[in-house]
């Protein structure tokens, strides 16, 4: 590709963001990258050391904040303050002993005490902890869990997650764990108002949901992120409209593949008609939760009826156990298998629900299906053998059309030397 002289110069005048914006937007590895630079060329502020120090701490890396902490207090214009720093980083990285020492040389303040504190309960919380007894266990979590609290969420992930169900608080301190990670609000609510909206089939819920990852994914910050592109994919997956579902979907799945991704793509793909890859991609999911979903289950049935495995459907209804779930897969069953001339399983689904509902009119699909099957053997498309068990189908009616029809497929049957 050729680059004009004009757009050159455009690139050259495109502004760095200042430490600042760095800073405000919690981007401490592009601030730190900044300052770093700005050191290697000689461009040094005053308090470029103390900004890399404080960089480096918010993004974890303790020992680098304690390797640049040390390198101030050795500088005869450390500023006191920077002890009380010194001793964060070290009680962070457990060297208690060096971080009191260190603490105790800073002036008094809310942060000295406050580190000095959690110093002084640091052997208790130990022996706590250690304690072996079962009886104990719900305090061990509970300890854990205040701990990641005063730690700032320190340890958050690992720890929360397995105490959602155990303690209350650890499912609000996990959601502000992610909101002050930079996890936008906005996403948040959107995937709250599309989750409830779903289990209640409230549209107002769906709308609101909707607006919010537009929201997100329509701002000039968010639009070329991965979470940006994810927001658009559930916008328009909640508008139905799976063409542009896929294109975003599409544009991040090389960073993104997991189970929930090929669920959510592969209803998409199921959406437009590519049931060939939606059944691959459904079949790739391994997650039992999300194989347990009925959503999953109708929709895997749908891509084997239209990819003509008629059977493989059938055969997930049997592995269902009664309920209104149940009774849909089976509608789903009979009338989608009846629409792709899979007749033989269309039968056996109107069978079944007949049997449930006697007064409805499931025979009229029952008796087309059947009359199918028929077709299709007469055709030499389906075995001849298969006539036995559509006769014991029909046999399971009391309609009164039902002695008519066996009558002439028996006779049939006695013609052609079929054993029935």
């Amino acid at each position: 590709m050729v680059v004009s002289i004009s757009d050159k110069k455009k690139k050259n005048k495109t502004k760095v963001p200042s430490l600042e914006e760095y800073l405000q937007q919690r981007d401490y590895l592009g601030a730190l990258t900044l300052l770093e630079f700005q050191r290697s060329i000689g461009e040094k502020h005053e308090n470029t050391d103390l900004w890399i120090c404080y960089c480096a701490f918010h993004l974890g890396d303790y020992k680098r904040a304690m390797e640049e902490y040390k390198s101030l207090t050795k500088k005869p214009d450390c500023p006191a303050e920077v002890w009380v720093y010194l001793g964060c980083a070290l009680f962070f990285l457990g060297l208690y002993k060096e971080a009191e020492e260190a603490a105790s040389k800073a002036p008094m303040s809310p942060l000295q005490n406050r580190l000095l504190f959690h110093l002084e309960h640091k052997a208790e919380l130990k022996n706590l902890i250690d304690i072996s007894s079962c009886s104990f266990e719900f305090a061990k979590e509970l300890i854990r869990h205040n701990l990641v609290v005063f730690r700032e969420g320190q340890g958050a992930l690992q720890v929360l997650p397995p105490l959602i169900d155990v303690i209350p608080e650890a499912r609000l301190n996990l959601v502000i764990y992610y909101l002050r990670q930079g996890v936008h609000e906005y996403i948040l609510k959107g995937v709250v108002n599309a989750a409830l909206g779903q289990e209640i089939g409230s549209k107002d819920h769906l709308k609101i949901a909707q607006r919010f990852f537009q929201l997100v994914g329509g701002s000039a910050s968010e639009c070329d992120t991965i979470p940006g592109r994810q927001c658009m994919a559930s916008c328009f997956f909640l508008l139905r409209q799976f063409e542009d579902v896929l294109i975003y979907l599409n544009s991040i799945k090389s960073y993104f593949y997991n189970d929930t991704f090929n669920f959510n793509y592969a209803q998409a793909k199921a959406a437009l008609g590519n049931y060939k890859e939606a059944e691959e991609l459904f079949l790739l999911i391994q997650n039992e939760k999300i194989k347990e979903d009925y959503v999953y289950l109708s929709w895997l049935a749908r891509c084997y009826i239209m990819n003509q495995k008629g059977q493989l459907a059938w055969e997930l209804y049997l592995k269902m156990g009664t309920s209104s779930d149940s009774f849909s897969m089976l509608q789903m069953i009979a009338n989608d298998c009846y629409k792709m001339g899979q007749f033989f399983y269309s039968a056996k689904a109107f069978d079944a629900l007949e049997k449930l509902d006697p007064s409805s009119n499931y025979w009229e699909g029952k008796r087309g299906a059947c009359v199918g099957v028929f077709q299709l053997i007469l055709a030499n498309k389906e075995p001849k053998e298969l006539l036995k068990e559509v006769l014991l189908l029909l046999e399971n009616s009391a309609n009164l059309q039902v002695e008519y029809i066996i009558r002439i497929l028996r006779k049939w049957a006695k013609d052609n030397r079929v054993l029935l």
